[in-house]
């Protein structure tokens, strides 16, 4: 099936999708004017079944309508800001013989794209924009870059962008339908049917239209730059996710927020060891569905190297170089990354800081809290001294101590106290400065003391909850290191951490 005859499928179903909700609001109002004309109990049920449905698919294509694009994502810059960014893309669209975008707009993102602002179902472009991820200019060479570039250029020359707008609209649409039919169980099943065989159509014909974009590509930077670029792109993709979810999402604790984001993934994608485990997710096999958007990494490479190689002298320098000044580009980035809440709300500091204080508030933090509270109501303490949960342990109350920690929130299992209280006295250590998480890009944060050694208490900590006769021990231990038996973890000692504002990446 060709890329033209599928796309014309995608546009008729999506044109069959309006017929679809056309046909049920003229049967609403057929069965809604024969009921006044000639009441009947099963006309009336079938009207209001209509109705009702004809009612919740008007309400979700409105809301459709009404969405607005929003502000657009990252830094838009000009020619006079980065002259040779936009001469190189100028240059490249000559080449695929398209015309250039409109707007050129840096983004934290793992990616590079173009969208066209169209009307009547593309057949008219109003606007042009082309997305070019930070982290790929801190990854891939020139010629590598240039070949993305030329790829991106290429869905303006084939007219895929002129087909992606409307496409998406209809989407964005049929979710939105079948969001709103939650109360009507046939119809939302239908037009899940209906969503699930053009999704399927659509996205068939994206998948040929990526790999008719790559022949541009290797056209303009040959098989090797291109099959570089894609595996660079999705090791950098791998290592992005890690980054986002084991380092940025520390954001917030403390009230604090990293200095430099693209300096933290540098140093991560630099690091030997994560180079290591990078390659090794990326040896995986891919999974594919026929939802996808893009074909498999596999596929791509395999297409690649039956395309012809065309004359090019390669450029190997880092793509950054494309750059004016690429530390004003990262600042100006990273600066468009946090809402303005947390510009002004989240003190700046360097990853050691934001680690110490992240790991504290979300592996120490509520564990000290609540066991505190945990022993105060076990025993009937006035405060929530830590020492009563000791007291707790020692009378053999681990039950009731156990008890109140679900009732806090935390998930029943055999070894909850344990884990609990093994958490608790990382706590202690590090509110009396005998320890610190510290930062390593090879890998998870490790809680050291001040001399390196690492805080290894989760077999202490089993000991202790299962053995009344060891918090003897465990008090004197804790008083070596300085803590009183009245201490009283404070609430600023346990600061909240709120949902990390970095946007979507």
């Amino acid at each position: 099936m060709t890329t033209a005859f599928r796309a014309v499928l995608a546009f008729t179903l999506l044109a069959g999708f309006y017929v679809l909700v056309g046909l049920i609001l003229v049967a609403a109002i057929f069965f809604d004017v024969l009921l006044l004309v000639d009441f009947h109990a099963n006309t009336l049920k079938i009207a209001i079944f209509l109705t009702l449905a004809a009612g919740a698919l008007v309400r979700a294509l409105f809301v459709v309508s009404r969405r607005q694009g929003g502000e657009q994502p990252g830094v838009p810059v000009g020619r006079e800001h980065e002259p040779v960014l936009w001469q190189t893309v100028e240059e490249l669209a000559q080449r695929v013989r398209t015309a250039p975008p409109d707007e050129i707009r840096l983004v934290a993102e793992v990616n590079a794209a173009v969208s066209e602002d169209t009307r009547w179902l593309g057949m008219k472009a109003t606007r042009r924009r082309m997305f070019v991820g930070l982290p790929l200019l801190q990854t891939l060479t020139v010629d590598e870059m240039r070949a993305v570039l030329g790829h991106e250029l290429g869905h303006y020359s084939g007219a895929h962008t002129r087909l992606g707008a409307p496409v998406y609209r209809g989407r964005v649409s049929l979710i939105a339908t079948i969001q709103g039919l939650r109360n009507q169980p046939f119809f939302q099943r239908l037009f899940t049917w209906y969503a699930k065989l053009y999704f399927r159509v659509s996205q068939a014909v994206s998948r040929k239209q990526e790999l008719e974009a790559d022949q541009f590509a290797v056209a303009i930077s040959g098989r090797q730059a291109m099959a570089g670029a894609l595996r660079k792109i999705h090791a950098t993709a791998t290592g992005w996710n890690l980054y986002v979810n084991d380092y940025l999402s520390l954001t917030g604790a403390g009230g604090t927020r990293p200095s430099s984001v693209f300096g933290g993934f540098h140093a991560l994608m630099s690091d030997p060891d994560r180079q290591a485990e990078i390659a090794k997710l990326g040896a995986e096999p891919e999974e594919v569905s026929p939802y996808d958007s893009h074909p498999s990494l596999a596929e791509r490479l395999a297409a690649i190297e039956h395309l012809p190689e065309p004359p090019h002298v390669p450029d190997p320098r880092s793509a950054l170089t494309l750059l004016h000044d690429a530390n004003v580009a990262v600042q100006a980035v990273e600066q468009a990354m946090w809402t303005p809440e947390a510009l002004t709300g989240l003190r700046p500091v360097a990853w050691e800081e934001l680690v110490a204080h992240g790991m504290y508030a979300g592996r120490n933090a509520d564990a000290l809290r609540d066991l505190a509270v945990a022993g105060q109501r076990v025993m009937g303490a006035a405060r929530p001294y830590l020492d009563a949960a000791f007291e707790a342990i020692a009378r053999g109350r681990q039950a009731d101590l156990e008890a109140v920690l679900r009732e806090l929130g935390w998930n029943p299992s055999d070894t909850l106290l344990a884990g609990v209280l093994g958490q608790a006295l990382e706590a202690v250590l590090i509110q009396l400065g005998q320890a610190k998480w510290t930062l390593s890009w090879s890998g998870p944060a490790r809680l050291l003391y001040d001399d390196g050694e690492e805080v290894a208490l989760s077999e202490y900590a089993a000991q202790v909850a299962t053995d009344p006769a060891a918090v003897p021990g465990l008090r004197q231990w804790l008083g070596d290191h300085g803590m009183r038996h009245d201490y009283v973890p404070f609430e600023e000692s346990a600061p909240e951490v709120p949902a990390s504002p970095v946007s979507s990446v």
